[in-house]
């Protein structure tokens, strides 16, 4: 758990995927910005020379087989690790010297459950809390927002090992927000939930984009994708085969199919 501590709070040729096929509008600010992007593991190369325009208060999804890269570039993104080659640009700061500065900005949802289990969930989110500096009124009051969010208010002065698995997810959601970030970026935020918590993390995620965040979503759930993503961008093997909308994606396959057009372009073979 201690690791898992330090680890959340955060205090092929390059192709530039910021065209206008891929720009959700003409006066979209760019956000992130992602420079010839390369990670290596020893002799396998993670992230393969990748290049992308993440735009501000866009819902923005990452989807691929495992292996593709995707828990690799959430990585480099929250600032947990470093690349070998290029850079990523968040609001203006390097990844590669202004990690302070970018974690500010972030609120990260990592897939493992960062809670102890024998308190409660409002005193899991009040650690979270002090981890972030808030202190006395503004921490309980960022609590009761949170909780409010995520729907976890009648629950939440249980026992976080009583809740079910969609709860603990909520509440792992609610702990990011605390600090009010600019960015959210969630890793496989409901893998494993029941039915009830994937639709309060949904709404969750698009009441948040109305109040401006910038969401980064990974899920292996492509049709959860297409209800919460504005752009996604299609990985395999490190690299970004296609980034564009929903709707032109969906174009991509006979059927209009945006499963069918991911299946396709990692060419899947049933």
């Amino acid at each position: 758990m201690i690791d898992m501590v330090k680890s959340v709070a955060i205090n092929s040729s390059s192709t530039v995927l910021n065209s206008s096929s891929a720009v959700l509008n003409s006066s979209a600010t760019v956000l992130i910005r992602i420079k010839n992007l390369t990670k290596r593991y020893s002799n396998n190369i993670a992230i393969n020379n990748i290049s992308l325009d993440i735009f501000k208060e866009e819902i923005f999804g990452f989807v691929g087989p495992n292996g593709a890269g995707k828990s690799t570039l959430v990585s480099l993104l929250t600032t947990l690790i470093k690349p070998d080659e290029g850079d990523i640009i968040i609001k203006g700061y390097s990844v590669l010297n202004k990690t302070s500065e970018i974690r500010k900005l972030i609120g990260f949802v990592p897939q493992d459950i960062a809670l102890y289990p024998t308190l409660s969930g409002y005193d899991n989110l009040k650690f979270w809390g002090g981890i972030y500096g808030l202190r006395k009124q503004e921490l309980q009051d960022r609590i009761e927002e949170a909780l409010s969010i995520v729907g976890m208010k009648e629950r939440a002065h249980d026992k976080v090992e009583e809740y079910s698995g969609g709860m603990k997810r909520r509440i792992n959601i609610a702990a990011a927000l605390l600090h009010h970030p600019e960015i959210l970026i969630m890793d496989e935020p409901t893998v494993g939930v029941d039915i009830i918590s994937r639709q309060y993390i949904i709404e969750a995620i698009k009441n948040l984009k109305k109040e401006g965040r910038t969401i980064i979503y990974t899920s292996h759930d492509i049709e959860e994708m297409e209800t919460v993503c504005d752009r996604i961008a299609i990985m395999d093997k490190g690299v970004i085969l296609k980034c564009d909308t929903v709707e032109k994606l969906k174009t991509q396959s006979k059927d209009r199919s945006l499963k069918n057009t991911v299946l396709e372009c990692i060419n899947f073979r049933g």
